[in-house]
């Protein structure tokens, strides 16, 4: 994965991190107050067009905390991570341009920037927008069948998305409707269980409950589809 990661304090903060967060762009999500603090995400779009649009993710004192980092750490980073571990195993995601945090008063400002997904659209743009109509019952059926395999690939690692809803689940139909991608997008919540079923069941209830305009009949083919990719895995360790 392309990108860089850097940790300063405020006399160390580089030029780098500096020019990326005096950028600014259209506010995509504005910044929401949790976690003690803010996050938000900006669309970046280049002057020069032959460049990718970027989205940055904006912190301040957006942290969690864990056994080995009691006192906080940027959200951001636990992304950067999740991302890189997706990547490995296969799963598209957006690609990572800069990644860095620093502490500023004894605050953390924190910034993710990552290239847009180009020709993707969101499963709830799917289902809102009628792909099925367009593309026809045998790609909507390789989407199902696409996502099953996407998320039960992730599982078997025991990676949970941890924020699986259909707003951050993208697909993208090859020119030629003979294939179907899937990307997972916003995965600051992710992180690895000690059990794939943990994984597996809090993501499948997340799903669930937001699927929106997805019907119960195209869940019941997901998780037909899913349950057979799981089960294909194996269970090995601590899996079970």
């Amino acid at each position: 994965m392309a990108g860089q990661i850097v940790l300063s304090s405020h006399s160390q903060v580089s030029d780098t991190f500096q020019r990326w967060w005096n950028t600014q762009g259209e506010w995509v999500e504005p910044p929401n107050l949790r976690r003690d603090g803010e996050s938000g995400v900006q669309l970046l779009r280049p002057r020069d067009r032959s460049k990718p649009v970027l989205y940055c993710k904006r912190q301040v004192g957006h942290l969690y905390r864990s056994f080995r980092h009691p006192f906080g750490r940027p959200t951001v980073l636990r992304e950067q991570g999740a991302l890189s571990a997706f990547e490995r195993l296969g799963v598209r995601v957006p690609e990572l341009v800069y990644c860095g945090a620093s502490r500023e008063g004894g605050r953390w400002q924190a910034l993710l920037v990552t290239k847009a997904l180009q020709g993707f659209v969101s499963l709830d743009a799917w289902y809102r927008d009628g792909a099925q109509r367009q593309y026809g019952d045998a790609v909507h059926g390789q989407m199902l069948q696409q996502l099953a395999l996407t998320l039960s690939r992730v599982h078997r690692d025991r990676w949970q998305h941890g924020c699986c809803y259909p707003k951050h689940i993208f697909i993208r139909v090859s020119d030629d409707g003979a294939s179907v991608e899937i990307a997972l997008l916003d995965l600051e919540k992710s992180r690895r269980r000690l059990l794939r079923s943990a994984a597996s069941a809090h993501d499948l209830r997340q799903l669930h409950r937001h699927r929106d305009e997805m019907p119960l009949s195209d869940l019941q083919l997901f998780r037909e589809a899913y349950d057979a990719a799981f089960a294909d895995g194996g269970e090995r360790g601590n899996g079970r």
